[in-house]
């Protein structure tokens, strides 16, 4: 039986070419960065290049690019740094309430030492309204943190907006762009971004490597002190094939993006076309427009999703039932819910994320066998 992965938002398959590279570092560039003999020196120059690569991608300087060890360490960097940094002038913070929980666990963090969290909602498509924001802004506010684009439902953020109020009230503003940084255009400087997180095995690139966009004049706290490495910002040794893998994958995404998204793009609209017309009490999730490209996520009544996503892997076919990061949790979704949904329709979640390598064939693969799944569990729902 052929297989088919159509789980891009989780992870994406790391790319020959990031591979080649990788291997080179490790053969070639095996030096610690922080010698100043001649290996060293290799490693640190594959490492600077690889930082050049990720800040054209963001439209940043290479001064402003921080390597971390993925979107997680990127988040609480950003978020408990920047709010240790900056209490002098309040303790008062802004989230909202569909983010991933690399942000709202660092916030409970946060919480426990005092400080005092906004949790804004969303509307029906996932969208955090810009009046809300700034309803919720107090004279103590001191960073806000609001995620580019959904995980779970795809929708994109009015992130330009937000952040412009954040600059004009002095507050810092953190956005996760693990979503989006290597799939859409992402200007740092047009998002108004203050600190910015991305992860490289979002788009081809290597797990277990990210970065961090630091604006000028930005100082979150380190979390980690040693030897001082990325400019005392995050220290330990530098994973030099990890970054080395991530610088490549940045520049392979900012050459091959336009193209790639129109590809998602069709896949994505295609699959919805056929889902709403083909599989009744089926509801798209998320903005229908504003949203990811190759992002597709439905709920559909009646079903167990936990036993559809079986169902298909038995089937060959890799998708998600919403978060990868929280798989082996029986609770319902806290986007879902979010949006207004009851916990039975979140927990009958279905998210098909195409990556660049999906055809129609596979969209015609997975509509042979999803309408049957859904309908042999509903009737032996309505049995029960």
């Amino acid at each position: 039986m052929s297989k088919i992965y159509m789980d891009h938002s989780a992870t994406t398959p790391v790319d020959p070419e990031v591979v080649r590279v990788m291997l080179g570092a490790l053969t070639d560039s095996f030096g610690n960065p922080s010698s100043i003999h001649g290996y060293g020196n290799q490693a640190r120059l594959a490492i600077e290049k690889a930082r050049k690569q990720i800040a054209l991608l963001i439209g940043a300087s290479p001064d402003e690019i921080v390597f971390t060890s993925g979107g997680t360490e990127s988040d609480n960097m950003a978020i408990i740094g920047a709010a240790h940094t900056y209490q002098s002038r309040g303790r008062h913070i802004i989230t909202s309430k569909i983010e991933h929980h690399a942000v709202l666990d660092a916030f409970k963090h946060l919480e426990r030492q005092g400080y005092e969290t906004s949790y804004l909602p969303v509307n029906r498509s996932g969208q955090v309204d810009i009046e809300t924001v700034a309803q919720a802004i107090r004279p103590d506010t001191i960073l806000i943190s609001i995620m580019h684009a959904n995980n779970e439902i795809g929708t994109i953020e009015p992130i330009g907006e937000i952040g412009k109020l954040a600059r004009s009230q002095g507050i810092v503003f953190h956005t996760d762009a693990v979503q989006t940084v290597g799939r859409i255009p992402v200007d740092v400087k047009a998002l108004n971004a203050d600190v910015l997180s991305l992860s490289g095995h979002k788009f081809y690139g290597p797990k277990g490597i990210g970065a961090l966009y630091i604006r000028s004049g930005i100082k979150p706290a380190p979390l980690f002190y040693g030897g001082g490495q990325e400019r005392t910002w995050r220290s330990g040794t530098e994973n030099v094939p990890g970054i080395v893998g991530l610088g490549q994958a940045a520049e392979m995404a900012l050459n091959n993006m336009s193209e790639r998204s129109a590809h998602l793009q069709e896949l994505a609209q295609a699959l919805n076309n056929r889902i709403l017309n083909e599989i009744p009490q089926a509801y798209l999730t998320g903005h229908p427009r504003n949203r990811l490209p190759g992002h597709t996520s439905f709920v559909f009544l009646g079903v167990e999703g936990a036993a559809m996503l079986v169902f298909l892997d038995s089937e060959g076919i890799a998708v998600s039932g919403g978060s990868a990061c929280t798989s082996n949790s029986f609770d319902p979704s806290h986007v879902l819910t979010a949006l207004g949904l009851t916990k039975d329709a979140a927990h009958s979640s279905l998210r098909v994320t195409f990556g660049k390598d999906n055809t129609y064939a596979d969209i015609d693969r997975l509509m042979e066998v999803l309408p049957g799944i859904i309908e042999r569990q509903r009737l032996l729902w309505n049995l029960m």
